[in-house]
């Protein structure tokens, strides 16, 4: 995937703003809540998920997914674009924005 394809499917949810970030990074969120960054010259995003999900997607492919950080019950994961199947970024993006928007909001997204 690449990064025009990567902001076409972030921008195409509902509410997302854009916004400049710490580390020269491009933020996404919903509703004022941070949920994706995108680090361009790297080729790399910082996506929102459960400690749970961080942990099997790690787990599954290191090459693509490195853990970030991790507080409470949420966790931050990196992706490489160049490597992760772009249906599955899809579903990583709408997962991280899920957990960050109200959840009347959730409900509009089919």
């Amino acid at each position: 995937m690449n990064v025009e394809e990567f902001l076409k499917a972030v921008l195409a949810l509902p509410e997302v703003t854009e916004r400049d970030a710490f580390g020269g990074m491009t933020g996404f969120r919903v509703r004022g809540k941070g949920f994706c960054y995108l680090n361009e010259p790297d080729g790399t995003v910082l996506l929102k998920a459960t400690r749970e999900e961080q942990a099997a997607l790690v787990a599954e492919d290191p090459e693509t997914f490195t853990p970030s950080w991790a507080s409470g019950r949420f966790a931050w994961l990196e992706v490489d674009l160049a490597t992760v199947d772009p249906d599955e970024l899809q579903e990583l993006v709408t997962e991280a924005w899920r957990l960050s928007a109200p959840k009347r909001l959730t409900k509009t997204l089919t």
